[in-house]
């Protein structure tokens, strides 16, 4: 698991973006259970990247849609 930039998120494809997505809500997941059970996590930053790089995923994702929905919309007529 590593913390992408938003321009690597970019380039990706949407399947590579869907499978790190999954990978990282795992991730994301497992660290949160370590917490909650009273544990001391290896590096406690990480669940803070963990979460921005979910987020940067999901910007993209949400950027592409909307380009697709105006992009079918003008090619629609009225």
């Amino acid at each position: 698991m590593s913390i992408f930039r938003i321009e690597e998120i970019r380039r990706m494809s949407e399947k590579e973006r869907n499978e790190e997505l999954e990978s990282l809500m795992r991730d994301l997941l497992h660290e949160r259970g370590i917490i909650a059970t009273g544990g001391s996590p290896d590096n406690p930053g990480r669940v803070g990247e963990i979460k921005r790089t979910v987020a940067r995923i999901k910007t993209v994702q949400g950027e592409e849609q909307r380009e697709a929905e105006m992009a079918r919309n003008e090619g629609g007529g009225k």
